[in-house]
């Protein structure tokens, strides 16, 4: 199945803003979607805080681009917990957990650090900002951090034009070359301050230098100058007065030890947005732009209209049958209680089967459930079922906006598109639930006009493919507390006399209003369900459906027991036939936030061969969820079902290791069409850890200022036993969608993919003058499998080893190199021959692959290494001088070694001075002889190669 050019096309478009609404009007950014989050208690003053950050970011921002972007019109979603005003308007296709910004409680106090979740590499856009309502409205923050709107602008910079921090918590410091000190890492070079080491309450001391690093000691901090002289940059320390631009080309410090450096091959931020689109459709603007507009907008009730084909195809593979299954899991389990709901069908033309009715106990929930339609015949008129929905919310509301339509069809419709115009201006989110190979091309496009979710379910039965699209239906509210959680979704064929066993784990996090629910083919099977304190429940416990609908299912009282909940289905029935599990539940409390996953991938339509990447976040309250296992499922819309390992080993498709955020690319297409995503995430005890966000904005220490030390209050640290461990086992499964994939030739394609591109190349000197190169292994295709042959170039400048200048860039000589399977840890050892560079001289290196096609693989992060050659003479301290702050009475001891102790009488500072005069003669005739010495030892050097390879 191909989809026609132009929705392709719109699908694209709105796939490179990460599926965010956000438009660009002659350099105007609309449609960006603020969201506070339900369980944050009313409070006007963030409101207003975000108005005032908005409407400062704007104006940095115009001046930061270079007068060609600012901020036009912003929407601000109000939780539906706060009251009513009368400026609110009611929320359209908005929601929170798909606004671009977010404002939220982190989960453990670890601190209020304003950052952005980005899971692509250099470009590409990221999923959300998130700020805490403490730095919105704490003002004894805004030394630490700055003004908020440039701490906006520095954010928007990570997610719309994905660029990265030029400083680095994890290597604060590094060698710059030559005999110099340890510079901070940061952009520009020109930002000046001092270093030092806290001793505790008001006492520092001079920092040391590591003989083994050559870098500043561990605890050594930087303290920036608060009056500075230069401009840049923004993605460093965007507090200061003076830094009102990005880095550019001319002013970029390639030495420093940063992601922007790593993941972008050392171009400048402004390099990265010259290149987006955004910079590529802009100009510059003449005249100052207006002053945002923030709309206010406030979430309802849930108001949902479930649109249901019951044309006759629907008759084939059981779809009716498996679509009353579907929606009633919909209907008793997933929805939140207090939702409105309606249903109605269509064939040639709609019917109204109920109008809206609130979700206020179990009986009626039982009593919706008993619309759901149960025959098919008939054809197919899309467009009738929508505008049927519409006339649902009217009879009750007099507008459609911030409604939602479950649209699910089968069938094909040549009039679908009639009613496009009319769903854009309905403000209604729809989301498609596609069945079959046969649903209209089109579905996709209504769901991403009007920011709606997309699945697709195959008539596989052993899939469970349209319960888990259902499930996975969600309010987009943002309270976690009342989102439905899968716990379990499996279905197979089994033979007769056989069993489908198998263990749900129910975490600490879950187990409320929890549902075991069982369905078969042909005749109700056995059924064992053990609890973890050994209580069994058998099919008698469980409530049966033994219509075509085919359905038992248990709902456990209060909350569910913790631990491992092992069931045992046996097929009693003469014949094989499908049987499938589904368990879903909810957060134990609303005081904890429970494990979730998302799961996207990073693009809802690809082009064969283009690469395509799937992305699992697995998190708990903002912390990511590390030490999982992850497996992918992608369905075709025939053939067989291809699982992947997701991985979050900072290499291959993965951008930073141990972030929560599993990733890996999809190779394994077999035809064009649907393919629809599933997830599966198991943590066991002791291995599944929760973890700390990283990216985060930089929360300065202190300043300096004429000589004297300000410094802001110290960072609060994360609490080790709030953020470690203690998490247990844990299961989950979630959908990912649908996406659509087209390009590929129906006899199948010639090996076209290339061998994935190489992140975590790292570069060290060794004792013997060589240097170790070290890397995780690229497939033949992208990840998978093993490349043919990598070739090694080095450089003395980054620019030396881009796409243009590879190839006549020095090569390394690789013999003995050989390739490894993609993911072991692979090393190298160089060792160059007439090698005379100087001390402290930067050396650059890349790597890039090749299959035994041909294909050739992106070029790697480029590496930097230092030569060093045997040190200087020196004291173990290379002090810089500092004054304590007057008004704290801070002082500064000598630190041990320190060549320069407390006040003393004048006869001993003469003689101090004699002495120190003396030394400095020695150590200069001692240093004019090392030198030439160095000149002679290092002028050749003896060529041998090794390679080495690691497990992981």
């Amino acid at each position: 199945m191909m989809m026609n050019c132009r929705l392709l096309l719109a699908l694209q478009v709105l796939h490179w803003v990460a599926g965010t609404m956000v438009k660009l009007d002659n350099g105007g950014f609309e449609d960006l979607v603020i969201a506070i989050n339900p369980r944050i208690p009313e409070d006007d003053k963030i409101v207003e805080s975000i108005k005032d950050m908005v409407k400062e970011a704007s104006t940095y921002l115009f001046s930061a681009t270079q007068q060609r972007f600012y901020f036009k019109a912003v929407k601000l979603v109000i939780p539906s917990t706060w009251k009513d005003k009368a400026e609110y308007q009611r929320v359209t296709t908005e929601t929170y957990d798909k606004a671009d910004v977010v404002v939220a409680e982190p989960f453990a106090k670890y601190g209020d650090d304003p950052y952005t979740l980005q899971y692509g590499g250099c470009g590409e856009p990221g999923r959300y900002i998130h700020f805490t309502p403490n730095f919105l409205t704490n003002g004894n923050l805004y030394n630490a951090y700055g003004p908020r709107g440039r701490v906006f602008v520095h954010e928007w910079a990570h997610l719309r034009w994905g660029v990265f921090d030029e400083y680095n918590n994890d290597a604060p410091f590094y060698a710059p070359g030559g005999d110099n000190l340890p510079e901070a890492t940061r952009c520009s070079t020109d930002f000046t301050g001092q270093y030092i080491f806290p001793l505790g309450g008001k006492q520092y001391r001079r920092c040391k230098i590591d003989p083994q690093t050559q870098l500043f000691e561990h605890g050594c901090v930087f303290l920036p100058s608060r009056r500075q002289d230069t401009a840049t940059s923004i993605m460093y320390l965007q507090s200061l007065p003076s830094v009102t631009q990005f880095c550019n080309k001319s002013n970029h410090n390639i030495k420093a030890t940063n992601l922007q450096n790593k993941m972008c091959s050392y171009r400048s931020t402004w390099e990265v947005i010259m290149d987006s689109p955004d910079f590529a459709s802009s100009s510059p603007i003449t005249v100052p732009p207006p002053d945002p507009t923030v709309s206010l907008l406030k979430k309802q009730e849930r108001v949902l209209c479930l649109v249901l084909d019951v044309s006759g195809s629907m008759d084939a593979s059981n779809r009716i049958g498996r679509l009353k299954q579907a929606a009633e899991v919909f209907i008793l389990q997933i929805i939140e209680a207090g939702s409105w709901v309606g249903i109605v069908t269509f064939n040639n033309r709609a019917s109204v089967l109920t109008g809206l009715k609130q979700i206020s106990s179990n009986s009626m929930r039982q009593t919706l459930a008993g619309y759901l339609p149960t025959s098919a015949g008939g054809g197919t008129n899309i467009c009738s079922g929508v505008q049927s929905g519409f006339q649902v919310f009217l009879q009750k509301y007099s507008t459609t906006k911030g409604c939602e339509i479950v649209l699910l069809t089968d069938g094909e419709d040549p009039t679908i598109t009639s009613c496009f115009e009319e769903v854009q201006n309905s403000g209604t989110i729809i989301h498609t639930i596609a069945l079959g190979p046969s649903a209209a091309e089109e579905l996709e496009g209504l769901a991403d006009m009007t920011g709606g979710s997309k699945f697709s379910a195959t008539d596989s039965l052993d899939s469970n493919g349209l319960i888990d699209a259902f499930s996975g239906i969600s309010s987009g509210s943002g309270d976690i507390s009342q989102q439905s959680i899968q716990l379990e979704s499996r279905g197979q064929s089994v033979r007769s006399q056989d069993q489908l066993n198998g263990i749900v784990t129910i975490d600490k996090t879950v187990g409320n209003d929890t549902f075991f629910v069982v369905t078969w083919g042909a005749s109700p099977p056995e059924i064992l369900l053990t609890d973890p304190k050994g209580r069994e429940y058998t099919e008698k416990d469980f409530a049966i459906d033994d219509t075509n609908v085919r359905t038992a299912r248990l709902k456990i009282d209060g909350t569910a027991e913790t631990g491992d909940w092992i069931y045992s289905i046996q097929n009693t029935y003469s014949n094989a036939q499908v049987i499938s599990i589904t368990v879903t539940t909810r957060a134990a409390s609303v005081n904890v936030p429970p494990v979730i996953v998302k799961t996207f991938m990073n693009s809802d339509t690809n082009k064969f061969p283009s690469p395509m990447v799937i992305y699992a976040e697995v998190s708990q309250g903002f912390l990511p969820v590390i030490g999982a296992k992850v497996i992918a499922t992608v369905e075709p819309e025939t053939g067989t079902p291809e699982e992947v390992e997701l991985l979050d080993n900072g290499s291959g498709a993965d951008l930073i290791k141990n972030d929560g955020i599993y990733s890996r690319y999809f190779t394994s297409l077999k035809g064009n069409g649907r393919h629809n995503l599933k997830v599966r995430v198991e943590g066991k005890d002791k291995v599944l850890k929760r973890s700390r966000r990283q990216s985060q904005a930089l929360y300065v220490p202190g300043f300096t200022e004429d000589g004297n030390i300000t410094m802001n209050p110290p960072k609060p640290e994360a609490n080790v036993s709030k953020t470690e461990g203690n998490l247990g086992n844990v299961t989950r499964i979630t959908s990912g969608g649908t996406f659509v994939v087209s390009g590929i030739s129906p006899g199948g394609s010639h090996d076209v993919l290339p061998p994935g591109k190489i992140t975590d190349l790292e570069v060290q000197q060794t004792g013997d003058g060589g240097f170790l190169l070290s890397w995780t292994a690229p497939g033949d295709d992208y990840d998978v499998g093993k490349a043919e042959m990598c070739e090694i170039k080095m450089g003395e400048r980054p620019s030396e080893l881009t796409n243009a200048t590879f190839d006549s860039a020095t090569p390394v000589d690789t013999a003995g190199l050989m390739t490894e399977d993609a993911g072991v840890k692979q090393s190298f050892h160089y060792k160059p021959v007439n090698f005379t560079k100087e001390n402290g001289t930067s050396i650059y290196f890349a790597i890039r692959c090749i299959d035994g096609s041909d294909n050739v693989g992106e070029i790697s992060n480029i590496a930097r290494a230092v030569v060093v050659l045997p040190a200087w003479p020196s004291s173990s301290t290379r002090p810089v001088t500092i004054s304590p702050t007057p008004a704290d009475n801070s002082i500064i001891p000598p630190s041990p070694g320190d060549k320069h102790p407390g006040p003393v009488d004048k006869s001993t500072i003469i003689i101090v001075i004699i002495v120190c005069v003396s030394v400095i003669i020695f150590l200069a005739v001692v240093g004019i002889a090392v030198c030439i010495l160095r000149k002679r030892k290092y002028g050749n050097y003896v060529t041998t190669t090794t390679s080495t390879t690691v497990a992981p």
